[in-house]
């Protein structure tokens, strides 16, 4: 099954429409129902990538994005993996995986097939 997405884009975007400003990050919610890979790839075909997440303010940015694109805490995926070795997580446009502030227990492997990330599985801030 699908999910939502959310992408990510550095400054040198400027001004891009529908994209959200983050700090020096740009955000964009896509409704589209895709697996993580073709979100990822999706996200690369605009030159951008699926977020990834470095403090609570950039976390609390795209949880709004999300919010402001799906009118509701629908799950979303977010660039975070740990398909090549599990349990060790990074994310996909290579900036550090240092953010733990997830939901208890997260990220975590459900059903020994939960390799990557997403927001708001529980539909809840």
């Amino acid at each position: 099954s699908g999910e939502h997405l959310v992408e990510k884009r550095s400054a040198c975007f400027r001004s891009l429409w529908g994209w959200t400003r983050y700090g020096n990050q740009y955000f964009h919610f896509f409704p589209n129902q895709l697996t993580w890979a073709q979100a990822q790839r999706h996200c690369q075909s605009l030159n951008a990538n699926l977020a990834s997440v470095c403090n609570l303010g950039e976390y609390q940015a795209i949880q709004r994005v999300i919010l402001s694109g799906a009118r509701s805490h629908v799950p979303t995926w977010i660039g975070g993996s740990d398909a090549q070795e599990e349990r060790y997580w990074f994310w996909i446009d290579g900036t550090r995986f240092t953010y733990a502030n997830w939901c208890h227990g997260e990220p975590n492997n459900v059903g020994g097939r939960e390799n990557c990330l997403h927001m708001n599985w529980t539909g809840k801030i």
